[in-house]
């Protein structure tokens, strides 16, 4: 099955979309694909006290450029943090509008298993818009999964984690977090590696396969 030629990546707050999906996303970028990245909120409540409201906005022009992501293809809204469930409607019809402009052949959205509110929203409204259009991947966000289904993996090389750590680290902001560290970035992709017998690799779930 040949790689989609355009793909949509659905990112609840900055950051979610390399968490996930950053070597993913640098592969596919370095292999010529089209890739554009819709992120939901700039998270303005969860900053800490000292931060520009805009921080996050900025640490994630500079995370998805150093994968490959063209500025122009760059898409940031500011729905409100932990709020989405109160936006429902509204996160539909943007992921509708710009749907209809790009025409994804593959959305990376929050996967079925996520716990989080504004990660669940993104999911349902994602099947909602994409289901007739797109095929669908669910990224793995393990703190916030109970079980998650290890359906499609994607073999990374050296170069590709490195460039996800190299994403990651823009966001200064975040640092402090736990899976932030580079360390953890690459323990999580020998690990899922080792499932499939490659030296590293992203999974997501598999939510819909049009071919």
């Amino acid at each position: 099955m040949r790689t989609p030629d355009r793909i949509l990546i659905l990112s609840p707050h900055p950051d979610d979309g390399e968490i996930s999906a950053g070597g993913t996303i640098a592969r596919l970028a370095e292999e010529g694909h089209e890739i554009h990245y819709m992120a939901f909120s700039s998270c303005e409540k969860s900053l800490q006290p000292c931060d520009p409201l805009d921080i996050l906005k900025q640490e994630c022009r500079q995370a998805t450029g150093r994968l490959g992501i063209p500025a122009e293809n760059l898409v940031l809204l500011d729905f409100e943090v932990r709020e989405f469930p109160h936006h429902r409607q509204e996160i539909l019809d943007r992921m509708i509008e710009l749907g209809r402009t790009i025409q994804p052949d593959l959305v990376i959205a929050p996967s079925s298993f996520d716990t989080h509110q504004d990660h669940q929203v993104i999911y349902h409204e994602s099947i909602r818009a994409f289901k007739k259009i797109s095929s669908i991947w669910g990224m793995e966000h393990p703190w916030n999964n109970i079980v998650f289904r290890t359906d499609i993996f994607v073999a990374l090389e050296e170069r590709h984690l490195e460039k996800k750590i190299g994403a990651l680290a823009q966001y200064n902001s975040q640092s402090y977090r736990p899976y932030f560290s580079a360390d953890y970035i690459r323990s999580s992709a020998y690990t899922r590696g080792m499932n499939v017998g490659v030296t590293y690799a992203e999974v997501f779930e598999c939510i819909r396969m049009m071919m």
